[in-house]
């Protein structure tokens, strides 16, 4: 069963996906799945090529940036960057509950110069709570102003 949260209008975050989550998301205009938990994290998850295969069947973009629990780096957050600049329409982020997804976009939000405010109320809206990264929030918010 799909449980897909919004945090923007075109941008979902989900706890972890099926292939039938892929199909349902693919009725509801997601033209993007961005994978964010790694391979073999539970015995009981559908590996990431599974859920790559269901996304390219049914249409959509697929990208993987899996995030461990050792937390994230530059790479994975400019990775996220990249992602989100290249989607064509509606994105669906996934990890085991959706927090590491929303943290990365977080993260991405305030590097590309999103007020950290708003980036704060979309993901409480959403049903997370960001502020175990609010000192990187910083830093990539001051980052983004300088770009």
């Amino acid at each position: 069963m799909s449980d897909f949260r919004h945090l923007t209008p075109t941008m979902l975050v989900s706890p972890q996906i099926t292939s039938g989550d892929v199909a349902k998301a693919a009725q509801d205009g997601v033209t993007m799945v961005i994978n964010n938990r790694p391979d073999g994290e539970a015995a009981d998850q559908p590996e990431g090529a599974e859920i790559e295969n269901s996304a390219r069947e049914a249409g959509l973009d697929y990208v993987a940036i899996p995030i461990t629990h050792a937390g994230f780096s530059e790479a994975q957050v400019n990775a996220m960057v990249d992602a989100l600049g290249k989607a064509k329409g509606p994105i669906l982020a996934y990890c085991r509950s959706g927090t590491r997804s929303t943290l990365l976009w977080s993260l991405a939000q305030a590097l590309l110069g999103k007020d950290k405010e708003e980036i704060i109320a979309a993901a409480e809206g959403a049903g997370y709570d960001i502020s175990p990264i609010e000192p990187a929030l910083d830093m990539y918010v001051a980052r983004g102003q300088q770009l």
